[in-house]
């Protein structure tokens, strides 16, 4: 059973692949101001995470590092969907605030719903396309979330230089390791 719904989901992760997305406004945490993923004319990274994952934790230097990497030609947000008590948005607004990116509020879950979040770290990479959105990758950032230094393979930095260059992604999906997001 475990595995054929980890099929359906990896199915349904490379069916929206290519495809236009539905958008929704969040607020920033950090402002209150309503963000929409569709004003954003350069390739979007939207990274959903929490503020306790531990996953998460171990995340936060390699994505400051490409945000670093690809200011002004790739904007990076970063999505909350967690409905726990330490999740909240005043919460959120202490936490991230030195990576310079909004970090948006999705308590209802439509935007974790709309590309299929299931996990804390897990990354998706948007590019606009005339007046949509569409999805290059999803997924792990890269292959070893505990230690930097080991990692092999970069597949969402992969995937960006990939975007950024006009070249087809090669795996536009890979399973995201990390903390569950509970569906509320």
């Amino acid at each position: 059973m475990k595995t054929f719904l980890f099929c359906t989901l990896l199915l349904l992760s490379l069916q929206l692949c290519g495809q236009g997305l539905e958008t929704v406004s969040l607020p920033n945490a950090y402002n209150n101001e309503t963000v929409s993923l569709a004003q954003y004319t350069v390739p979007v990274v939207v990274i959903f995470t929490s503020n306790e994952c531990p996953f998460d934790n171990y995340y936060k230097t390699r994505i400051k590092e490409m945000i670093a990497a690809y200011q002004g030609k790739v904007q990076f947000v970063l999505v909350n969907s967690n409905q726990d008590p330490q999740e909240s948005i005043e919460k959120m607004a202490i936490h991230n605030a030195d990576l310079g990116i909004p970090y948006l509020a999705d308590k209802e879950q439509q935007a974790m719903d709309i590309v299929g979040a299931r996990k804390s770290p897990e990354a998706f990479l948007l590019k606009k396309e005339g007046d949509k959105l569409m999805l290059q990758y999803s997924g792990a950032i890269d292959d070893n979330p505990q230690v930097a230094s080991a990692v092999k393979q970069s597949f969402l930095k992969d995937a960006i230089d990939r975007v950024l260059s006009g070249t087809k992604i090669d795996v536009n999906n890979n399973r995201a390791v990390g903390c569950t997001i509970k569906k509320k």
